[in-house]
């Protein structure tokens, strides 16, 4: 049953990486005016995406641990590196390869005191 609900927040995680993907693909466009700025369906789709991934949070909080909740949401920083060198040709340097190593070791780290 925890393994269900852990997958529930996961997928929370991976779609409101996704939506600020969307975030910044809309953001790297210009506008005539700010309305459309606001309200176009990158925006209001990326918005519509965290709205469920907050919906998915809360039911996963039902079962999931609070303690294991920063853990998970860790995770987003592996999605969002990996769209960004994926989708918008970004470089890892070294800092920023030591701070997804030391974020890996630490969800293992959790991972096996949880065993």
């Amino acid at each position: 049953m925890l393994e269900l609900y852990i997958g529930i927040y996961l997928l929370g995680v991976l779609i409101s990486s996704i939506s600020q993907v969307l975030l910044k693909k809309a953001a790297l466009r210009t506008y005539d005016s700010p309305l459309k700025e606001y309200l176009n369906p990158l925006v209001t789709t990326a918005y519509a995406f965290f709205f469920g991934a907050t919906l998915m949070t809360i039911l996963a909080y039902k079962v999931v641990p609070l303690s294991m909740g920063a853990i998970l949401e860790a995770t987003a920083y592996l999605y969002i590196t990996f769209f960004g060198v994926t989708i918008f040709k970004e470089k890892i340097g070294k800092k920023k390869a030591l701070a997804l190593v030391l974020i890996i070791g630490g969800i293992i780290v959790y991972s096996l005191g949880t065993v």
